[in-house]
């Protein structure tokens, strides 16, 4: 028994590495898919694909966040955009750090970079300045933390794993606050318009 343990431990370890050489935009993909080849055969594999399928795109949204609210430190024009920004990084950051933790504890390998959808809306926004970032930003954030709430809600519900369900779940009230504040901020943005 500790022989497979450790083997497979060493496998993890060898495909983590693999992964992490990944820089392309398909990194989220190339992640779940190793996920898949790990957990084939195991008589885990709906569970592990759909664990993987969740924490990979919360990889990458975590990530996306992370750096748009490096930017919108940088390029925002408000205040309320900036300290917006600011707490993107702060909170998405622990999260991230949580969600790592958690993908070591199940041998699920994460995406060392965004995911295509993700990446394209960096680069839009990295192109943009001012009032022109603060708004595309903030309606991204709206947009994009509907969709997360519903995407984590979906996994407290859904998934089998007690400690990923738990994870899940402890994220929304923070997803939550951040939509809500976004929302604020967007009447702001666009009542300067």
């Amino acid at each position: 028994m500790k022989k497979v343990l450790l083997k497979g431990m060493v496998l993890g370890g060898l495909i983590f590495g693999v992964a992490a050489c990944n820089q392309e935009s398909g990194a989220v993909e190339e992640a779940q898919e190793t996920n898949e080849e790990m957990a084939e055969d195991t008589g885990m594999e709906d569970r592990m694909t759909d664990m993987s399928e969740f924490m990979t795109k919360a990889a990458s949204g975590g990530m996306m966040e992370v750096e748009l609210g490096k930017l919108a430190q940088e390029k925002g024009q408000m205040q309320e955009v900036k300290d917006f920004g600011q707490m993107m990084v702060t909170d998405h950051s622990a999260a991230n750090e949580k969600l790592k933790a958690l993908a070591a504890q199940k041998n699920i390998v994460l995406p060392d970079s965004m995911g295509e959808e993700h990446m394209d809306h960096v680069q839009e926004l990295r192109n943009m300045t001012g009032a022109d970032f603060d708004k595309a930003y903030i309606s991204l954030m709206v947009d994009d933390h509907q969709k997360d709430i519903d995407m984590f809600e979906d996994a407290a519900n859904d998934l089998e794993d007690p400690e990923v369900k738990s994870f899940a779940s402890n994220t929304v009230p923070t997803l939550r606050k951040h939509l809500d504040r976004a929302k604020e901020v967007k009447n702001m943005v666009d009542k300067k318009m």
